[in-house]
Formats: structure tokens, C-alpha cells, sequence
């Protein structure tokens, strides 16, 4: 099968190959590819150690570099996850926070690599597009009082 033409690439210390099974055991449409092992020597490992690994994220291709600490991930790049419900709000955010992650605020999050995640419902962006402005203004107040979202308070404002 040929490779996609476009890749989001990740940079990680020396851990891609265990985020990117974390990854593709905690998101749906998300799974595990090839570990591609170093052919020789680099500057931050060993011939044999895992180089790169192929992984998709809720379908979207990407490929896991370990590069070293160079180069640490920053917010300038997240993962926006939309959710349905509730219940899959929860089960996301608690699967990265729980997995050595950090809270942080209006619905996002950073895994144990550094990697920023929005765990976004749908309810959510909904709401803060909405075409009333003042039904838009409500549901961005409630959303800056949040870490995790609570749809219940999103469709709450949204009521007014």
C-alpha cells in the first residue's frame, strides 16, 4: 500500500513506539503500524533502537521520530478530538490525564509526551459558532471556566 502523501510527524525524546500504542489502544480509529529500527548510529541513539514508528491517530496518518530532546513538543501543535457525549469526554480526557497527563483549560490536555490534545465536543463548537451572538458569548463564558468540558453546562448557557 502506498504511503499517504501527507504525515503529521511527532518528534519524541526516545518514546514513540509507546505513545503510539497508547495511542491506537485509547483512540477510536486509531491504530499501531511498523517500527522502523535505526540502520545505524545517530546522535541521540543506537543502531537497532527504534527510529520511527507508523501510527494513525482517529484516522489521520502520522509517524512517531525519536529525535531526542531537541526539539520538545509545544501547544503549537494539538490534536482536536470531537466527541459525542459525555461519556466519551470522560473516557478521553481521563485516558490521557490518567496516563501521566496534565490538565489544562477549555478542553485541553497534555499527555505524558507533551502532546496537546483537545478533547472537544461537538455540543461545544455548536455552541461557541452559534449564529445568535449572544448564545455564542454565553457558551465561550462557560467553556473559560472549564477544564474538562461538561456538555450539561455547555447546553445549559446554550439555553441561556
Amino acid at each position: 500500500m502506498p504511503s499517504p502523501k501527507n504525515t503529521i510527524c511527532l518528534w519524541f525524546n526516545n518514546d514513540a513506539e509507546e505513545a503510539a500504542r497508547f495511542y491506537a489502544a485509547t483512540l477510536p480509529g486509531s491504530t499501531m503500524g511498523t517500527v522502523h529500527y535505526a540502520p545505524g548510529d545517530y546522535p541521540d541513539g543506537k543502531k537497532g533502537q527504534a527510529l520511527m514508528v507508523d501510527f494513525t491517530v482517529a484516522g489521520i496518518p502520522c509517524v512517531g521520530l525519536n529525535g531526542g530532546p531537541t526539539f520538545p513538543q509545544t501547544e503549537a501543535f494539538s490534536f482536536q478530538i470531537a466527541t459525542d457525549d459525555q461519556a466519551e469526554t470522560d473516557r478521553l480526557w481521563n485516558a490521557i490525564i490518567g496516563n501521566g497527563g496534565k490538565a489544562s483549560d477549555c478542553g485541553w490536555c497534555k499527555d505524558r509526551w507533551g502532546v496537546s490534545w483537545q478533547i472537544t465536543p461537538r455540543a461545544l463548537v455548536a455552541g461557541v459558532t452559534h449564529k445568535d451572538p449572544a448564545v455564542a458569548k454565553r457558551v465561550f463564558d462557560a467553556m473559560m471556566t472549564m477544564q474538562k468540558i461538561d456538555i450539561a453546562k455547555i447546553e445549559a448557557a446554550m439555553k441561556g
